[in-house]
């Protein structure tokens, strides 16, 4: 029978994007990825506070992935108390997968470059592969994958590293926009699009959950 690989993608999304789906798109045929699952940070430690709800970030996720079938959302983080660790997730959804299957741990290529920082990163990396995604433009002359092997020596073999098309959107950048009165059409899928306008988010002096007119 064929090795199970699971794609995993973790992040704020607030909100989630056409970049991120991309992304993820993109591991998934490159790493030849059976399948996908985002999941949204319950609440992420090396995050700001001010981020939206964990149940508007998740139905957003839940929308922008509906339409397809490699893709899933999952509340492993959301309904987890405290702080989320990576290393604590990827060990619960190492319970539920059967022992040939394998990980795959998609982040931002600066997010990676910060792994030696991260809890436990060889259990990190002895839980699953880190496919690294740049973002277009990004120098790979930045990318100091040596540096980091340096300093968590599985690194050589378990961080790969993949170049996305060109689609340079970041959601503090959409979050911006919809606050100074902008559109983020053709930028997060439409559903995303309206339901951030329905629930009022990142609009300065209105609540989220209020029509704003």
């Amino acid at each position: 029978m064929t090795q199970r690989r699971l794609g995993v993608m973790g992040g704020t999304f607030d909100p989630i994007h056409y970049g991120h789906l991309v992304a993820a798109d993109q591991a998934r045929h490159q790493f030849e990825l059976d399948a996908v699952v985002f999941v949204p940070a319950g609440r992420p430690w090396q995050k700001p506070q001010g981020v939206s709800s964990a149940e508007d970030r998740h139905l957003m996720a839940v929308i922008a992935t509906v339409a397809d079938p490699a893709f899933s959302v999952s509340r492993i983080e959301l309904d987890h108390p405290g702080a989320t660790y990576t290393v604590d997730t990827l060990r619960r959804l190492r319970v539920d997968l059967p022992d040939a299957a394998s990980l795959y741990l998609v982040a931002g290529a600066d997010a990676v470059l910060q792994l030696r920082t991260w809890k436990d990163p060889d259990e990190v990396l002895r839980l699953a592969e880190v496919i690294a995604a740049t973002r277009p433009g990004y120098d790979l002359s930045h990318l100091d994958l040596a540096g980091l092997a340096a300093a968590v020596p599985a690194a050589a073999s378990r961080v790969h590293v993949l170049r996305t098309p060109a689609l340079d959107i970041s959601s503090t950048d959409l979050r911006a926009r919809v606050a100074a009165g902008g559109s983020i059409d053709y930028l997060v899928p439409p559903g995303v699009a309206r339901y951030v306008a329905k629930r009022g988010l990142y609009r300065k002096g209105i609540a989220p959950g209020a029509s704003g007119g």
